[in-house]
């Protein structure tokens, strides 16, 4: 994983230093509307982030990236994260404090996000799960290219009652 600029954002790999900083934006009640609950303790969210710092899941067949998001100020705003799947799918995840929502920073984020994924690492598929409620991640989802999953796909998913599966296959040149 590398360190990845933008015009105003920077995506660092996240390691258990970031869980201070990170601890402070995933306690920001507004996330928690249509995600599940924050972290119950810092010390639980820096172990976690040491877990995730490895790369691998335990049976090695998936690779974690994932990154914290710095504006230029230096302020850390939220993370994007993929977990990578042999076949050359991935599924995304994001979460940015509310006070950095509709500036289009997350759609920054996840879009660059997106292309380190099909350049670097030559995903061909990508997925994510929200709550349906969810209309802003939804909206963001879609300006990016995905699409709602069909019933068959959400099934073969085994995605959860109040959640949505969006899908976006990418283009070869």
């Amino acid at each position: 994983m590398r360190v990845i600029e933008t015009g105003s954002l920077t995506l660092e790999p996240q390691i258990a230093a970031h869980a201070g900083e990170m601890f402070a934006v995933l306690s920001d009640p507004a996330i928690y509307e249509y995600e599940n609950e924050p972290p119950p303790s810092l010390e639980w969210l820096r172990a976690r982030f040491t877990k995730l710092e490895s790369g691998l899941s335990a049976n090695g067949q998936e690779q974690w990236l994932n990154w914290v998001i710095r504006l230029a100020t230096s302020e850390l705003i939220g993370y994007v994260q993929a977990t990578l799947y042999p076949d050359g799918r991935a599924a995304i995840a994001y979460e940015l404090s509310s006070a950095h929502w509709g500036r289009g920073l997350a759609r920054e984020a996840v879009q660059t996000m997106i292309s380190e994924l099909v350049g670097r690492y030559r995903v061909r598929g990508l997925s994510s799960v929200l709550k349906r409620e969810n209309l802003r991640s939804t909206r963001l989802l879609e300006r990016l290219g995905f699409s709602p999953a069909s019933p068959e796909q959400q099934m073969e998913h085994r995605v959860e009652p109040g959640e949505l599966l969006m899908l976006r296959e990418i283009e070869r040149v």
